[in-house]
């Protein structure tokens, strides 16, 4: 499943998309600076967009660490959406695309295919996601899954949960049931790329 995505998203555009959506972007930790990576990947501090806990009506930029340490230690990166209603803790997880990776063609080749997937039509796109403080790792995060749609079945059993832009908002509510929101993208939304 998805251990690796992309984002070159700035804090203007954050600013700019909030703003437009009438709501006040926050930086409790001040603002960060997100320089553009090509790979963020498991543990790895990366942006994330959550609910203002103290001010109604905003929303609040922070970086914290991709994954917690789940049962036996390992790590917490990927969670199942089906079934559950996340009443708390929902968080927006900025990307402008992910990964996934496939065996190469080459059966000698030690290396996968890594393919690149990014939202038809759209500079950056939000995955959701699920935040909470852990004893070990403090506040993290990880990334929520669903059955995958028919750009990602080719290449895997599951895909990110990539929300469509008029649910960004509806997803922070915890209102809002996930059955809603979360599903797999209809056929041509989704953009791919062979990077190796």
């Amino acid at each position: 499943m998805c251990n690796d995505y992309r984002s070159h998203v700035d804090v203007p555009t954050l600013a700019d998309f909030f703003d437009s959506v009438n709501l006040k972007l926050l930086y409790p930790d001040g603002i960060p600076n997100l320089e553009p990576r090509d790979d963020i990947r498991i543990t790895d501090r990366a942006p994330i967009v959550r609910a203002a806990t103290d001010a109604p009506g905003a929303v609040e930029l922070v970086q914290r660490r991709w994954s917690w340490p789940g049962p036996g230690g390992k790590p917490v990166y990927n969670f199942r959406s089906e079934g559950r209603d996340f009443t708390r803790g929902r968080c927006l997880i900025v990307a402008d695309g992910f990964y996934e990776f496939t065996a190469h063609s080459d059966p000698k080749s030690k290396r996968k295919h890594k393919w690149l997937f990014t939202l038809a039509g759209e500079r950056w796109f939000g995955i959701a996601g699920l935040w909470r403080v852990d004893p070990e790792a403090g506040e993290a995060f990880t990334m929520l899954t669903c059955e995958p749609g028919p750009d990602i079945a080719p290449y895997h059993s599951r895909q990110a949960a990539v929300l469509t832009r008029e649910n960004w908002t509806r997803w922070l509510d915890p209102a809002v049931p996930a059955g809603e929101l979360i599903r797999p993208l209809e056929a041509g939304s989704l953009a791919v790329e062979q990077v190796h």
